[in-house]
């Protein structure tokens, strides 16, 4: 799944920003993500900053960047 023209690869993870209308519309695509990385059983780590939201994507355990790290950046780009 190609993630690269939306995603930078970062120091060992994918790396988004999401800018939305409101804060309430950024908080409610944090919900969103939530519950898919929950289901997952992989979470990203989440920066809030009023209307903006910066996600990043990384599996510890392997040292960077994996497919399903590519998988669920795809996902998370859907959700937005």
């Amino acid at each position: 799944m190609d993630t690269s023209d939306t995603w930078q690869e970062t120091d060992g993870a994918l790396v988004r920003e999401f800018e939305f209308a409101s804060f309430p519309d950024a908080i409610a695509f944090v919900q969103r993500l939530a519950e898919v990385a929950e289901a997952e059983n992989h979470h990203p780590d989440i920066a809030i900053r009023y209307r903006r939201v910066t996600v990043r994507w990384t599996t510890h355990s392997a040292g960077g960047v994996t497919e399903r790290d590519h998988e669920l950046a795809a996902r998370t780009s859907q959700l937005a």
